[in-house]
């Protein structure tokens, strides 16, 4: 039995494989009460730090500070420079920090939940673990190092929307035929919103497009209630104290995943979550109001299901008065932020009944993922690299960069256990030091420059003069200077595994020196 393990913005959901079946595990909460996930959650006071269910517990504590959403952290690109987060009156990495939730989380795993004992006493968890579609090299390295070190064996990274994927083929597999056998997954989680068109044939899933939204999910949803309240409350959010705001939107997320179809008025006590600052004790407001502030929230990711559909549609062949082509079996709504009745609603009137809902939207991806992690399932998956990467090089003499790309979106990546797919660049050398300044983005223009999201990774110095490599020399503190003779030819070695991530080896060919690096790995 394996575990499938959704390391959410906001919760972090498990489920494991049982004879077929796929439940999902529940945890002791802070008042004793089982819930299906453990939260996101970290809490500071003087150099203690507290995680999940345990930060919940002093949530109502001034002394404690409290961080929601950390995860949104590893998008940023200094993470690979070590990028420091502070959480309360403490400093640390933001690869520290997730390496200490989750291992935190793998002792609530072990103490606290309904996890089959014959898991929980294992020495090793062996889990599939997945990562948003658009995120880039340094989370995917972040997140497989902080589970492996914290005892977890990690079998396979997934992208969210293709695990989903497999959670909609075991549900809704009568959906499937030989006519209609692709499926496009709309999945909007707690910090990111991604869609993928799978072509589903029995169990082998192709994922044939993806796209995304690094920085759009239900904080975002929380916010705009928040901001409304502010609005029509007259409150000076910027004035709050962190205490008190996190305080706020956790009450505006328990009020926003409290809305159902037929609710018309949204009530938020004030009093209770801000104390002194509340401009009066309940605020209510128009549930059409809220709706309206979603809906450029909501517009972002139908651009983003617009670019998916379009694919879909050349492949078909041309338009036709359906949005949806005539070989896709349905649109599939996961994710926890989906939930929110406008989202199903916008969903609804743009793609009409072909539009599913997962019945555990909170849950899917989890599901999706301990499917993957059963052997007796024999579902394969083909995945796709989900970003561009490539290497910034200089251009006529210096005066110019150029955007040299290595591997680009929607390529195919090698299975879990197949060899890595690789790419070669040769020449000689013209400088003393190789200065080589990765990069990951989303797209790139018509001249070929990077454009969308754009995350540097970790640079790499390289001593092309073999004089440097006997000096011992800090590369960093040498002046970059042209060679006065013919330099060695060069070698560069890129590697792209089943997860996503991308390895470098750079050889001069003539010696025969060489120095590999994991791109994305943080600088310690």
């Amino acid at each position: 039995m394996g575990l499938g393990i959704d390391f959410g913005t906001t919760r972090t959901v498990v489920a494991y494989a049982d004879r077929g079946n796929y439940p999902v595990v529940s945890f002791e909460g802070v008042h004793g009460d089982a819930v299906e996930w453990f939260p996101s959650v970290v809490a500071e006071r003087g150099g203690e730090l507290r995680f999940g269910f345990d930060a919940l517990a002093v949530a109502d504590d001034a002394s404690f500070s409290q961080v929601r959403s950390f995860k949104r952290l590893l998008g940023g690109s200094d993470v690979t420079s070590g990028g420091m987060v502070k959480v309360g009156s403490a400093r640390l990495p933001v690869a520290s920090l997730v390496l200490r939730f989750i291992a935190a989380f793998g002792e609530a795993l072990r103490t606290r939940s309904n996890l089959p004992r014959n898991l929980r006493t294992k020495t090793e968890l062996e889990a599939v673990v997945a990562t948003p579609a658009n995120a880039f090299c340094t989370q995917r390295f972040v997140t497989l190092e902080a589970f492996r070190r914290a005892g977890f064996t990690v079998r396979a990274i997934l992208n969210e929307p293709s695990a989903a994927g497999f959670e909609y083929a075991h549900r809704h597999a009568r959906t499937l035929t030989s006519k209609r056998e692709h499926v496009i997954v709309y999945d909007l989680g707690g910090g990111t919103f991604d869609a993928s068109l799978v072509k589903m044939s029995g169990t082998h899933h192709d994922v044939v497009v993806t796209g995304g939204l690094a920085a759009l999910g239900g904080d975002d949803f929380d916010r705009a209630l928040a901001d409304l309240a502010a609005r029509d409350g007259k409150l000076d959010l910027g004035a709050l104290s962190p205490h008190r705001l996190s305080r706020l939107l956790d009450h505006c997320r328990d009020a926003k995943e409290a809305l159902n179809a037929s609710s018309r008025k949204i009530t938020l006590d004030l009093e209770s979550c801000l104390e002194g600052d509340a401009p009066a004790r309940e605020l209510t407001l128009s549930v059409s109001d809220y709706y309206d502030a979603c809906a450029p929230l909501v517009e972002s990711t139908m651009e983003v299901m617009r670019a998916v559909i379009e694919r879909e549609n050349e492949d078909e062949g041309g338009a036709s008065d359906d949005p949806l082509a005539s070989d896709v079996a349905g649109l599939y709504v996961v994710g926890g932020a989906s939930a929110l009745p406008v989202v199903g609603r916008v969903l609804r009137a743009r793609f009409g009944r072909r539009v599913h809902r997962s019945p555990y939207p909170h849950a899917s991806v989890c599901i999706g993922l301990a499917i993957a992690s059963d052997a007796d399932a024999g579902f394969e998956l083909d995945d796709r690299f989900s970003r561009n990467f490539g290497v910034f090089r200089e251009a006529q003499g210096g005066e110019k960069a150029s955007y040299d790309a290595i591997f680009t979106r929607d390529m195919a990546l090698p299975r879990p256990g197949d060899p890595p797919v690789t790419v070669r660049r040769r020449y000689r050398a013209a400088h003393d030091v190789g200065h080589f300044r990765f990069f990951e983005c989303a797209a790139f223009d018509d001249e070929g420059n990077p454009r969308g999201d754009l995350a540097p990774l970790t640079d790499v110095l390289f001593p092309f003069d073999a004089g440097l490599r006997a000096l011992g020399l800090d590369l960093a503190s040498v002046p970059v200077r042209r060679l006065e003779r013919d330099g060695p030819i060069v070698e560069e070695r890129y590697a792209v595994d089943a997860h996503g991530m991308v390895e470098v080896t750079i050889t001069d060919l003539d010696s025969g020196f060489a120095r590999t690096h994991q791109l994305g790995a943080p600088v310690s």
